[in-house]
């Protein structure tokens, strides 16, 4: 199938050959996509087969990535993929988080069931293949934890060599721990993302290095993914809402493009309502949200979140994510520091639990609802980013009333569970478990 790269700008819209080593537009310097300008597909026999490919034991068809690779079709051949068993991430009922969130039902997406515990591994699986496809032999990548683990451990089962950059001191050693175990050269650098970001972007061209960040193109088409998946899973019921944490906005840019590429071709029949949340110490994407047409993202020079994920004050994939939650009808909200703890501790009684940035999703739904933008009987799916044990310092601390805000702040632990310490006496413990 034809396959292109395609600058996002409406003004521009260059197209280029799907084997260029870019990043951006070279004449307008807009955001790329892959194109598919000739595909057509009977959706009813698409479905049949992706639903067929579950009971496969084929590596590709085993992956819930590449098992719907017929709506990814940028690679001619397959022998380039490396898997790792990606996506097949499970949509989980949560009862007593829809009832804190004002709502009759509500359902989590949960992509901290991937290998390396988030929902990158549904984009850096394309991304890796790319890299081989181009004959790279290093790849790279800016991160505050959770692309630098899943970089790093595709690289590595690919046979390349990763080159991680990191903020100096910001990033949770749970995720710094899966960057070193998977073998990735580390490099703490004493900058924000936003300003490592085009260090990497320099150095990428002057060393001949493939960038794997969320501006890669190719990332973008393996986290459409998630949503073709989430609509398996509903038998092709579309949702009316799907809310998301907003940190660099990759994944806004690919579920937009997902959701417009499955009208296209008959998948579904409406567009779900994107909502994104940001937490307030990093929302520019808000701000540009909320400011009158036709302006542009004012960066937030020094981001401060607890939420690590999502501690991103120049999201790079701005454009395409204003574009797709314009085009859905959809909102941006920002949660508090104490309304992102809250929420997560209200994950976690629904014995589901998620890394802090997922949990701005809950607290995002609970404002949304109480302002009245969303009714109790909508259809809601919030997507879990990342999984429980990338910050556990973060759980720890608010569950025994030591967590702060970036400023110091005390963050209240308004549904603690702090542990007990007991004697070694059978009567006094069975005493007070009464």
């Amino acid at each position: 199938m034809a396959a292109e790269l395609i600058c996002f700008s409406p003004q521009c819209r260059a197209r280029f050959a799907i084997r260029d080593v870019l990043y951006n537009c070279p004449r307008c310097g807009g955001l790329l996509e892959a194109s598919y300008p000739d595909w057509t597909y009977d959706p009813a026999a698409l479905k049949r087969l992706w639903r067929e490919r579950r009971m496969s034991n084929l590596p590709l068809d085993a992956s819930g990535v590449w098992r719907y690779r017929e709506i990814i079709p940028f690679l001619a051949a397959s022998d380039r993929v490396v898997s790792l068993r990606e996506g097949n991430t499970p949509l989980l009922d949560a009862p007593r988080a829809a009832s804190y969130a004002g709502l009759d039902r509500l359902t989590f997406k949960h992509q901290g069931f991937n290998p390396t515990g988030s929902f990158k591994d549904n984009g850096m699986t394309c991304g890796t293949a790319q890299a081989l496809r181009l004959g790279m032999k290093r790849v790279a990548c800016v991160s505050t934890g959770n692309t630098s683990a899943s970089m790093a451990a595709y690289a590595s089962a690919a046979g390349l060599d990763p080159i991680i950059f990191i903020p100096h001191g910001n990033i949770s050693y749970g995720k710094l721990a899966q960057a070193l175990d998977y073998g990735a050269r580390t490099l703490q650098v004493e900058a924000n993302f936003d300003q490592i970001l085009a260090l990497v972007r320099a150095l990428a061209d002057r060393l001949g290095i493939y960038l794997l960040n969320s501006i890669n193109p190719f990332r973008i088409e393996g986290q459409k993914t998630i949503i073709v998946e989430m609509m398996d899973q509903r038998d092709w019921r579309t949702p009316d809402w799907i809310v998301l944490p907003g940190g660099n906005l990759g994944n806004t840019s690919a579920f937009g493009k997902a959701l417009r590429e499955m009208r296209a071709l008959g998948l579904i029949d409406r567009t779900p309502r994107l909502a994104v949340v940001q937490a307030e110490g990093s929302a520019p994407f808000y701000d540009l949200a909320h400011a009158p047409e036709g302006a542009s993202l004012r960066a937030v020079e020094n981001p401060e979140t607890l939420a690590t994920a999502i501690r991103i004050g120049d999201p790079v994939s701005w454009p395409k994510a204003l574009y797709e939650v314009r085009s859905s009808n959809g909102v941006v909200e920002k949660v508090s520091e104490q309304e992102i703890a809250d929420a997560k501790a209200q994950v976690g009684l629904c014995g589901i639990g998620s890394e802090p940035a997922s949990a701005a999703t809950l607290a995002g739904i609970r404002k949304l609802r109480a302002a009245g933008v969303m009714r109790a009987d909508e259809d809601v799916v919030a997507v879990l980013t990342g999984n429980l044990l990338k910050d556990p310092d973060y759980i720890y601390r608010y569950h025994t009333g030591q967590l702060t805000t970036p400023s110091g702040a005390k963050i209240l632990p308004t549904f603690a569970n702090q542990p007990t310490v007991v004697p070694n006496d059978p009567d006094r413990i069975a005493e007070l478990l009464g």
